[in-house]
């Protein structure tokens, strides 16, 4: 299942997801974990979630990053949520290709609630997206 947090830059998404974050640690029984770009969360999730740096791991680019994530499932069966904050800025702006991330995610993800944030209003996105919503 994938669910996506939406708005403009300064809109309250990544609190949003923060909040999220927190909620699920708690109650999850399986694995969660955070990836982002620039470790900027480090004090702001819990310390059970495991955070991903993806600078860490040089992914820049839908198909590096779709790799990363299909890795981890690969070598985890025990994740159960997945959070990604502002994706836009691990794989670039280029909403059609954001749909065909989404689709192959949502095609690998089986039981995994998948949470992405997306800096873009609403009306920007191609129904490739907003079909997340």
């Amino acid at each position: 299942m994938i669910k996506l947090i939406t708005g403009k830059k300064g809109t309250g998404k990544t609190k949003v997801l923060i909040d999220m974050i927190k909620a699920d640690a708690e109650a999850s029984n399986g694995n969660v974990i955070c990836i982002e770009k620039g470790a900027k969360l480090t004090y702001d999730i819990p310390h059970a979630v495991r955070l991903v740096d993806v600078e860490e791991y040089d992914i820049n680019g839908y198909d590096s990053f779709y790799g990363f994530v299909a890795g981890m499932f690969a070598g985890n069966f025990d994740i159960s949520e997945v959070f990604v904050d502002s994706i836009l800025k691990i794989v670039g702006k280029d909403f059609d290709m954001l749909g065909t991330l989404f689709e192959k995610i949502e095609k690998i993800s089986k039981e995994i609630k998948v949470v992405f944030t997306v800096s873009a209003d609403e009306s920007e996105l191609p129904e490739s997206v907003k079909k997340y919503l």
